[in-house]
């Protein structure tokens, strides 16, 4: 498993370096997380719909080709692009988010913070707040796209949009809950370190 980190990324030349990478990857290709601090974008879901996106303002709205509606990436948030190959992994899409959300809860049970997943709502939560989100695609039996997962951020853009397609939802982060809050990069290695157990699970 190969990492690489990204900070203060543009979105769009990322998400173009991914569909790029799972294009030209082979059955020997090395699988790869890529760790990406995004500057502030509004990213929009292959099947989003527009109503989702309440006042863009000043910030980009960029539509990609993974699931899920609307969501918002900036500074302060971890991103982690899973750049596996599914056909290696041997298991369904479900289990494939099932240890996305998995790994994420370990990392946030390291700060004490109680988080889970909901069955219904791809994701993860705390108290009924939305604290990492997920959007994947599979192509070429290859998975891009990845989870965001909220450290200490400007939560206000969410307020802009129907975060995930559902109105009304609240967005919470690590520094709501832990202070002082750990580092983007703690966070990021811990996450890298839960998400590559289960990937060799």
């Amino acid at each position: 498993m190969k990492i690489r980190y990204f900070r203060n990324q543009p979105y769009l030349p990322m998400f173009e370096a991914m569909k790029i990478f799972t294009d030209e990857r082979t059955a020997q290709t090395e699988d790869e997380f890529w760790v990406v601090e995004h500057q502030a974008v509004f990213t929009q879901g292959k099947a989003g719909k527009p109503e989702h996106i309440l006042n863009a303002g000043n910030i980009p709205v960029v539509q990609t080709d993974r699931g899920g509606q609307v969501t918002y990436h900036g500074t302060g948030q971890v991103t982690v692009y899973t750049l596996v190959d599914f056909a290696r992994l041997h298991i369904s899409v479900h289990e494939l988010v099932t240890r996305l959300e998995k790994a994420i809860i370990a990392v946030l049970a390291e700060y004490d913070i109680d988080a889970y997943a909901e069955e219904k709502r791809p994701g993860v939560y705390v108290a009924g707040k939305k604290i990492a989100s997920l959007g994947l695609r599979i192509r070429h039996k290859a998975v891009y796209h990845g989870l965001s997962l909220n450290v200490n951020m400007d939560l206000s853009p969410f307020q802009q949009i129907n975060p995930c397609g559902y109105a009304g939802l609240e967005m919470t982060q690590i520094a709501d809950f832990v202070q002082p809050c750990p580092s983007w990069e703690e966070v990021s290695q811990k996450l890298v370190f839960y998400l590559a157990q289960w990937f060799d699970a």
